[in-house]
């Protein structure tokens, strides 16, 4: 039996979104804590946060991290409906359900918190989050680092025979990573057709021209929504990114002059992935602060 419940044990729970799409997500802590909603990237799973998801909850709050629809175990929408919309209307149902949590989003996942929150204060809503942590994003994006990410992506429709072959196409994206031995948490990010390969865990849709929900709404309108931030805003950004650069991240100061920042050595876009201990800390440190 374990005695940390606080923080050992996973809990699966579940939320509905938007198209009645079901939302899906891993609970870390005890409820009654307050809590911290983790979104990951676009691409990624809810297990990319599962470092820092269980090291929040042993830091004494509720760690919930979710899969975005179309990712993950979360469903596909069944419209193919991946707008700004949407992605605001799931991240609310979240909020609603966790009575106004911290939200810390990486990339696609920061991205809809800021939409969210500047798309309520355009509409005279409060915030739907207590506070925004946005990892490695912010009101603009270097095209070549957005282009790199694109083309992992879409680049191999056909999927990999095996999940080394899996591996070795990860390695590539990322060379500043040593290769994992173990493939099992990869094998989490996967899945395996009826035709025996493997596909990355998502709904392909979501990469549609048209579907992406950054590239699809005019780059512009996120400086507004940034302007329209009023909650507390922390902004971590990974000093070896080509998504976010110093230069951009100063622009957000100018544009949020009440955020925090946070430049996390040796780490690239993925921050929590490649410096889980060095972008973990200071989060707790913001958090403790609110």
């Amino acid at each position: 039996m374990c005695l940390c419940y606080p923080w050992c044990v996973k809990q699966r729970i579940e939320c509905s979104g938007a198209n009645d799409v079901r939302l899906v997500a891993d609970a870390y802590g005890d409820p009654a804590a307050p809590a911290v909603l983790l979104l990951h990237g676009g691409g990624q799973t809810r297990h990319s946060w599962g470092g820092t998801a269980k090291a929040l909850a042993k830091e004494g709050f509720y760690a919930v991290s979710a899969d975005l629809r179309g990712h993950g175990e979360s469903d596909w929408d069944p419209t193919g409906d991946y707008s700004m919309a949407v992605m605001r209307a799931d991240a609310e149902a979240w909020c609603r359900a966790l009575h106004t949590p911290v939200l810390v989003g990486a990339s696609m996942g920061g991205i809809t918190g800021m939409w969210m929150e500047g798309t309520r204060a355009e509409e005279g809503l409060p915030p739907a989050a207590r506070a925004l942590v946005l990892v490695d994003i912010a009101h603009r994006s270097e095209a070549a680092g957005i282009q790199r990410i694109v083309e992992f992506m879409t680049g191999r429709p056909e999927g990999f025979a095996s999940l080394e072959e899996a591996a070795d196409a990860v390695a590539e994206y990322m060379p500043h990573r040593p290769r994992p031995s173990n493939t099992d948490g990869l094998a989490r990010n996967l899945r395996l057709g009826d035709d025996g390969r493997y596909r990355w865990h998502w709904d392909p849709a979501f990469m549609g021209e048209e579907r992406r929900p950054r590239t699809s709404t005019h780059v512009d309108i996120f400086v507004e929504h940034a302007r329209r931030l009023t909650l507390p805003v922390l902004l971590v950004r990974g000093r070896m990114s080509d998504v976010v650069s110093e230069e951009t991240a100063q622009e957000f100061l100018q544009i949020v002059p009440h955020a925090e920042y946070v430049d996390v050595q040796d780490a690239h876009h993925m921050v929590a992935g490649d410096r889980n201990d060095a972008f973990t800390g200071p989060v707790v440190s913001f958090l403790r602060r609110l």
